[in-house]
């Protein structure tokens, strides 16, 4: 799959030596490395924290209630949802920041890789705390007799900050695009 700004039938070009300094800027890009394997390692980290609490409720589901279930559950989907996160960030930085991935025509290819770039990425974070906010927000209603109104209150507050930062990247990844489309489209004519 082609990612945009990089035909895939555009001719390949010469790779010509580079000086010593942007070599060395260039190449500092590897030392994100450590930092995507360390997510991987934290992603490791969820699979157990997940297997636990699910172990947890299989055993204990003849004597939870309904709202004791629901809160393990959602705790479940905020694990999985944060899984997520970390896998978009981990893939989606990788391939934007530090090198290709080479999965282009693989069957497992993320459906959204081929047309990440930086403000993308930063807009499907965005959503993906948006969405795990919301499940703490949810965990804290749902147990609302166990939780403070200060407690409450600031969990809305920091939800609602969440939506609008959420929006205002969006929107200014859509100005961002939308400024660089009559560039973009002249340069595949």
């Amino acid at each position: 799959m082609s990612t945009p700004g990089r035909p895939s039938d555009a001719p390949p070009r010469s790779i010509r030596p580079m000086r010593p300094l942007p070599r060395v800027i260039f190449f500092s890009r590897w030392l994100q490395l450590p930092l995507y394997l360390g997510l991987i390692a934290a992603q490791g980290v969820y699979v157990y924290k997940f297997l636990v609490e699910l172990f947890h409720l299989v055993t204990h589901a003849a004597t939870f209630d309904e709202t004791q279930i629901m809160l393990v559950v959602l705790g479940l989907i905020d694990v999985v949802m944060i899984s997520n996160l970390l896998i978009m960030v981990i893939i989606g930085g990788y391939e934007t920041f530090v090198s290709r991935l080479g999965v282009e025509g693989h069957p497992d290819e993320p459906e959204w890789l081929d047309h990440v770039n930086a403000g993308v990425l930063k807009v499907k974070l965005s959503m993906a705390l948006i969405s795990i906010s919301s499940i703490h927000l949810l965990k804290t209603f749902i147990d609302a007799s166990q939780q403070t109104p200060h407690t409450i209150m600031w969990q809305v507050i920091i939800h609602c900050a969440f939506l609008l930062s959420a929006v205002v990247m969006a929107y200014v990844n859509k100005m961002t695009n939308d400024s660089h489309a009559p560039a973009y489209a002249s340069a595949q004519h």
